[in-house]
């Protein structure tokens, strides 16, 4: 495992403190159930100004962002629709096709030339972002953003090119169902996506059942 492991009584609280303090000027959000608790106590932080804050994603299925399984549709709902963010850098909207939208968005995260924070989660098959097991997107070395699919979703997902962009990445673990993979990425089982991320700082931010006590 590459970076630092906290164990917390509380991720999602916890996770919207260390945002408090960072205070990025560029965020990339992340989906799933601790991603939803981890934005809504990030929107009660008090004082922190997001006017100066650009948002993009970190990975999204290509459904409109309006669907209940689009990451950003999430997030807007419970996070960017409630503080004045300086831009939102929507991956849905980067293009008219897949393909166009992950040129685009390569572009966009080559630009910048940076992320302040890159907040990403762990999924019981070891997957962070879209880099599932087994994916062609593991092995994307040129690329930023690339097109991937797994299961029955069509997706644009950052590669660990663009995760290594990150000055402080967040990897939030929550509940037991976590508690292998998070093993197998403390043990550095290369068969495990998340345990190839990389950047200038990483922190694990892990709850007593997914640390397994």
């Amino acid at each position: 495992m590459k970076g630092e492991l906290r164990v917390v009584e509380d991720v999602p609280a916890t996770f919207a403190d260390l945002v408090g303090h960072a205070r990025p000027a560029s965020v990339a959000l992340s989906g799933g159930a601790t991603a939803r608790r981890c934005y809504e106590h990030l929107a009660a932080v008090p004082d922190l100004d997001w006017t100066r804050t650009e948002v993009l994603f970190g990975d999204e299925r290509w459904v409109p962002v309006t669907h209940e399984e689009s990451n950003e549709g999430m997030a807007r709902r419970v996070l960017l629709e409630r503080v004045p963010v300086a831009a939102i850098h929507s991956m849905r909207r980067a293009g008219p096709t897949i393909a166009e939208a992950a040129e685009a968005y390569d572009r966009l995260v080559a630009d910048l030339g940076g992320i302040d924070l890159i907040h990403l989660g762990l999924g019981p098959d070891g997957h962070t972002a879209s880099l599932f097991p087994g994916s062609a997107a593991l092995d994307a070395t040129d690329r930023y953003v690339v097109q991937t699919a797994h299961t029955d979703w069509q997706r644009l997902t950052f590669t660990y090119a663009a995760i290594a962009q990150g000055r402080l990445v967040v990897v939030t673990v929550a509940g037991s169902g976590k508690h292998d993979a998070l093993r197998r990425v403390r043990e550095g089982d290369p068969s495990v996506p998340a345990s190839r991320i990389a950047a200038e700082s990483v922190v694990w931010l892990v709850d007593p059942s997914a640390a397994g006590g």
